[in-house]
Parts: structure tokens; sequence; C-alpha cells
């Protein structure tokens, strides 16, 4: 986004300015869908409430979720509207950290936006975007946002759904998959359903999760397995709902 240096980095609401921003150069550029900017605003509260910061608890699911996409046989990293919008370097970053696959798996879906989305992401440095084959449906679900890749999410057995919607993300859960997902709302359908549930703004947690994922690169596969076998997702849902409810 070629105008964010406008935003000075020690604005006491760089990171609240900065993500408006990119939501709205994603609905001028076609990517993001008008009703982005609500969710994003929905989020923006949440994370307010949060301190605008990475609790302890959400490090520790950011570790966790590292661990798992590299323990995983077929890792899919699905995208939105509003995920590339406002991380799309990152996303391929963590990508390439854990040997994912990056799928675009839209709400809103038109031929349109998803090929907006792919380019925009191949602009990013992703060498393979997923998703406009289309060729599988999650079972249980209605909808444009049934349609998946059958080699991407549909045969994944580990996949990050950031910024998604409770019943995809119950459907999911239903095929056998283990769930990492991202969102501010630890009272949400989508982190209460996720094996991690990462209460984090995603313009941090993206970036946290491939810092993770490199230092654990060469960690031995039982080591990952400790990780993720000592993580408890209630734990950080409880911790996260503690901090907003103790302001």
């Amino acid at each position: 986004m070629t105008d964010e240096v406008e935003i000075p980095e020690d604005h006491p609401r760089y990171q609240s300015l900065l993500t408006r921003h990119r939501i709205e150069a994603g609905v001028e550029k076609g990517i993001t869908s008008r009703q982005g900017l609500i969710a994003e605003g929905r989020g923006e509260s949440f994370d307010y409430l949060l301190g605008e910061e990475t609790l302890p608890s959400a490090d520790e699911a950011e570790r966790a979720a590292a661990a798992q996409l590299l323990l995983a046989e077929h890792a899919v990293l699905s995208v939105n509207g509003n995920v590339a919008a406002l991380v799309p370097g990152e996303i391929v970053d963590l990508a390439d950290s854990t040997g994912a696959d990056i799928e675009v798996n839209l709400f809103n879906r038109t031929d349109e936006r998803m090929q907006a989305i792919a380019d925009h992401l191949h602009e990013h440095g992703a060498e393979d975007v997923k998703g406009l084959t289309a060729d599988a449906r999650i079972p249980g679900l209605e909808h444009e946002r049934a349609k998946v890749d059958e080699d991407g999410i549909f045969t994944a057995d580990v996949v990050l759904v950031p910024l998604e919607d409770g019943d995809r993300a119950e459907a999911l859960a239903e095929m056998g998959k283990t769930e990492l997902v991202i969102d501010l709302n630890p009272l949400s359908r989508s982190p209460r359903t996720a094996a991690v549930p990462i209460i984090d703004n995603i313009i941090r947690a993206v970036p946290n999760m491939t810092a993770h994922a490199r230092a654990l690169a060469d960690v031995s596969r039982e080591e990952l397995e400790t990780i993720v076998n000592e993580f408890d997702r209630q734990e950080a849902l409880d911790d996260a709902e503690s901090a907003i409810r103790d302001l």
C-alpha cells in the first residue's frame, strides 16, 4: 500500500489506522467486500479491549499453531478478502516458512474477486494460489463459500482459517481437520471450534507465527508434538476473555 508512510509509526493509533487504511485500499482494489469494512470495525473494537497487544497466551497459541503447520502432512492457509488486504506478504512468508499451500475462499465469491485476490497474492510473492478451480465442496455448507479445491482445503489435514464465519469453521471441523483460527473475539464460534484459537490481531498474529515457525524449523518432530500437546486451548480462550472483562 503505497501511502502507508503517511501514518507515522509513533502515532498512538498507528496499528488501528494502518488496518483501516489497508481494508479501505482493499475495497478500492476489488479484493475486499464492503461487508469487510464492518467486520474490520468489529474486530478493532475487540482489539481495543485487549489493549492492542499480543497477550502471552496468544503468543503461546501462535507458537502451537506454527508447530501444527510444521507437523502437517498437507497444510493450507485460507485467505479471504480481509486477509488479503491486511497481510498478503505476511501470509506468503508464513506459507514459505511452513510449506503450507495458500487457497482463496470467499463468502461473497465472484470470479473477478477470486482472480483479483490471487493476483494480489502473486504481487506479494506467492508462486501458487489455489481456490480458483473449485472442484470440491465442504459438506454441510450451502452458498459459494462451500467451494474449495480438491487438492487444497478439501484434502488438507491442517487449515489456518483467519477471520472466518462460524458455520464454515464448524463444517471444516466436522471434516476432521485441525483448525487454527485467528479471531479477536474469544466468544465467537470460530475460535471455540478451533484446535488452536489465536485471539490476536491478524497483523500481529501472522508475523508471530512465521517467527515461531522459523525458530522451530530444525527441532525434532517429538518436540513439535510436545508443544502442540501442552497447549491448552480453553486456557487461551479464558485468558483473552478475562483480559476483556478485567478492564
